[in-house]
């Protein structure tokens, strides 16, 4: 029986090793390259959703209804809003400017559409707009006992557990009288609040005479009050030109501090999938996409079944089952739109003179927007399962793989000290400066300040000794002593792994020599490349097997060695065995012969070269 070398121990024939690993090769390129149309289905799809009109038609809406001025006051707009009266200016004007367009610019009629507003003369407004309110209960605070004879009343932020469900004003129409929130549709995160549905609700009427005397009239009889906690302003425009929709909300929140804080939402959706040619490819790729996943899902099942508790030891299996479980979010996610745009899209567009409430539709695409945004994200990163193909890429996640423990224990340390910091930045600063005013708001700024983006001025004014003190021990320790350690750390392991690589000691790259040799064969049969000679098969075979050696931990010595008693059994049997004998053959000498035996080490490494 042969001696088993240091490469294989067991009895399994050699040949029959081989072919087991070609066809694991094969399998794993074939597996790449379905991955490869999979991933260039999902763009397909993914960036199919996306119009470039999408961004032009939100940056033209929020440009009319964001920065357009009171007349005759330049410095008001709705960015701009500090109070009451700044806000009912805006109503009065910018919002009911660019509400209603009733004329074209040389004062000619419009097209009439059901007496329906064009803003900028493309963009139809769908239904009537929509003003909303909520407010909270008196003594939802306690005053101190010393501030009582000079303020009785006191009312405390937004909760849902505080808010004022009481008629109040004139109490003879919407606006006055509470009307219970709608159990599905979103809540709305604000600056000082978490805010439900419902409220004091009233519609704009379709004149814009009529709108300019209901805006004076609740003006006149004190609407906003200092209960009052947010107001949302809400429209849907739709454009047939790019067929796109644009939900439009503007939210004017007053804290209990007093001021009005600003923010708004512009989200331009496409509710009407299916119009173009384009669009039923894309529904097409939406096909191919559940194709896919059912295949991609079967494998996975079976490889559980096959491998069980042993399947999930591999972070590239908890990788799979997470693409798998984002895709059948998306999935979920993508219908769920697609029904519920079915269901309502002709309810609301049938009435004209009611609100249409498409934001709980646009609230469901951005979501599906999401996911699908994440999951694309997730399938790039799968492509580095594949990249042992590639000496560079295997020497980054080489590099990644050795220093993940270091990085660990530094970041350990790294946060801890950041942490502080961002306390220390918070505690001190909070009140005065606004990158400061929260404790998340501390910790982004702080990463600012890494990447150089920082306001000085503001840190030193709100104090002049602990600032600068603050700041420059930040940049020290941070940025000149942990960020260098990390830098350090990646360096020194990128240095091993190459020093590694540059000896032999690196992954097979089988799969890459796959692709190189069906390329190269596919080259031959085009005749576009010599076919190679059996020279050059015989130096690249050679070459092959010192690589391998020298991945098995076999020195450069031994590895000259086998090469050097390779050549002298090639010539003892060109000499003894081969019918053809060369003239200028030389004969095997005895230093030859001794060298060539003196060690058991080399016969099994000769052995491994010559098969």
């Amino acid at each position: 029986m042969a001696e088993a070398s240091r490469w294989h121990l067991g009895g399994t024939p050699k040949h029959k090793l081989h072919y087991r690993k070609e066809v694991e090769m094969r399998t794993t390129l074939q597996e790449f390259l379905l991955y490869l149309i999979f991933l260039i289905n999902l763009c397909i799809l993914t960036f199919g959703m996306v119009n470039p009109h999408m961004y032009y038609l939100n940056k033209v809406m929020s440009s009319l209804f964001l920065d357009t001025s009171v007349h005759g006051e330049e410095r008001i707009n709705f960015k701009s809003i500090r109070s009451i009266t700044d806000f009912w200016k805006f109503m009065e004007g910018p919002l009911l400017e660019g509400l209603y367009w009733d004329s074209w610019y040389n004062n000619k009629n419009l097209y009439d559409l059901k007496n329906s507003s064009r803003i900028y003369y493309e963009n139809i407004l769908l239904g009537v707009p929509r003003v909303r309110q909520l407010k909270v209960r008196n003594n939802t605070c306690k005053v101190h006992s010393s501030f009582r004879s000079l303020m009785n009343e006191c009312y405390d932020k937004y909760t849902s557990e505080n808010e004022d469900l009481s008629d109040f004003g004139l109490k003879y129409d919407t606006e006055w009288k509470y009307s219970a929130p709608i159990i599905n549709s979103p809540w709305h995160w604000g600056f000082t609040g978490v805010y439900r549905n419902g409220g004091y609700i009233f519609t704009l009427p379709k004149s814009k005479s009529e709108t300019l005397n209901k805006f004076i009239n609740l003006r006149m009889n004190s609407w906003i009050t200092r209960s009052t906690r947010v107001i949302f302003i809400d429209f849907s425009l739709y454009n047939a030109n790019v067929n796109l929709f644009c939900i439009i909300r503007l939210v004017a929140e007053f804290p209990a501090t007093g001021g009005i804080l600003t923010s708004w939402q512009f989200y331009s959706v496409k509710l009407l999938r299916y119009v173009s040619y384009y669009d039923y490819f894309i529904a097409s790729c939406e096909i191919t996409f559940c194709i896919f996943l059912i295949v991609f899902t079967t494998q996975e099942v079976l490889k559980i079944k096959e491998f069980k508790s042993a399947y999930f030891k591999s972070s590239w299996n908890w990788l799979e089952l997470l693409l798998l479980v984002l895709c059948f979010v998306a999935v979920f996610f993508n219908s769920y739109c697609n029904i519920q745009t079915f269901l309502l899209l002709g309810q609301l567009l049938k009435s004209t003179e009611k609100y249409s409430d498409f934001y709980f539709l646009a609230h469901w695409h951005i979501y599906y927007n999401n996911i699908i945004a994440i999951t694309i994200f997730f399938a790039w990163i799968k492509i580095f399962k594949f990249i042992s193909f590639n000496k560079t890429m295997s020497q980054l996640s080489s590099t990644l793989s050795r220093c993940i423990k270091d990085i660990v224990g530094f970041a350990i340390m790294f946060f801890i000290i950041f942490f502080a910091y961002a306390q220390l930045g918070f505690l001190v600063f909070g009140s005065q400066v606004d990158d400061f005013s929260t404790f998340q708001n501390s910790i982004f700024t702080q990463f600012r300040i890494v990447l150089g983006d920082f306001n000085f001025a503001g840190i030193q004014q709100a104090s002049r000794i602990l600032g600068p003190i603050y700041f420059i021990t930040f940049i020290f320790f941070v940025f000149f002593v942990l960020l260098n350690m990390f830098l350090a750390i990646i360096n020194d392991t990128y240095s091993e792994v190459k020093a590694d690589y540059s000896i032999g000691r690196r992954p097979d790259f089988e799969l890459g020599k796959m692709i190189k040799k069906s390329y190269h064969n596919a080259l031959e049969k085009l005749k576009l490349k010599k076919p190679e000679t059996d020279e050059d098969k015989k130096s690249r075979k050679s070459r092959d097997l010192a690589e391998q050696a020298r991945r098995e931990g076999f020195d450069e010595k031994e590895i000259q060695s086998a090469e050097q008693m390779k050549k002298w059994k090639e010539r003892l049997e060109k000499k003894y065995y081969s019918t053809e004998i060369q003239d200028d053959y030389q004969p095997v000498t005895q230093q030859e012969f001794r060298d060539g035996t003196t060690s058991k080490y080399k016969m099994r490494l000769c052995e491994c070269l010559t098969k």
